[in-house]
């Protein structure tokens, strides 16, 4: 049995799941969130915890067992207490700023930058640090990838756009005739 699945979901107060045929939809104080269920794996709830199961052990039904509850229990976080995800910005001249639902920066290249926001994610700007919060932990994941990509960190100065947990492997430059 899925070690990750065989975990049941506590449910915290003041957040609603609604189970049904077409889907789950997770409601709380931060917002609400829907998503489909696979084939082969349903959800309970029993008390305050919700719980996943699979209708039998074929391998396929045991891989969506623990990713629906991942899934799930992802969203009962994020409708709760919301997630967060932290870029820095390094090099000379860059910088960053954010205008409603567009940030605007400045990475070194001729023109400025304008990454539209998905709905659902906010942006905040400290110092060289961009901080993006909202409530689906799929969406902020993939709109911090992409803010990512636009710079990514160089391995000879680290100027680029990086996880602020991220660390990135310094190279030697060239050393020049003696």
């Amino acid at each position: 049995m899925s070690r990750v699945g065989r975990k049941h979901i506590p449910i915290p107060k003041g957040v609603n799941i609604t189970v049904g045929k077409d889907g789950v939809a997770v409601k709380g104080p931060k917002g609400e969130l829907k998503r489909a269920i696979p084939l082969g794996v349903s959800l309970k709830t029993v008390g305050t915890e919700l719980v996943v199961e699979r209708a039998d052990d074929s391998r396929e039904n045991r891989s969506k067992h623990g990713m629906l509850r991942a899934i799930v229990a992802n969203m009962v976080k994020g409708v709760s207490e919301g997630f967060e995800r932290k870029l820095e910005i390094n090099g000379v001249g860059y910088r960053a700023e954010a205008a409603g639902q567009k940030l605007n920066m400045a990475l070194g290249f001729s023109h400025p930058v304008v990454f539209d926001l998905p709905k659902g994610i906010a942006a905040k700007i400290d110092k060289n640090i961009i901080i993006l919060t909202g409530i689906d932990r799929e969406v902020l994941g993939e709109t911090a990838s992409k803010i990512r990509s636009i710079r990514p960190p160089e391995p000879y100065k680290g100027k680029g756009i990086k996880y602020v947990e991220e660390v990135i492997k310094r190279k030697v430059g060239k050393t020049g005739a003696a």
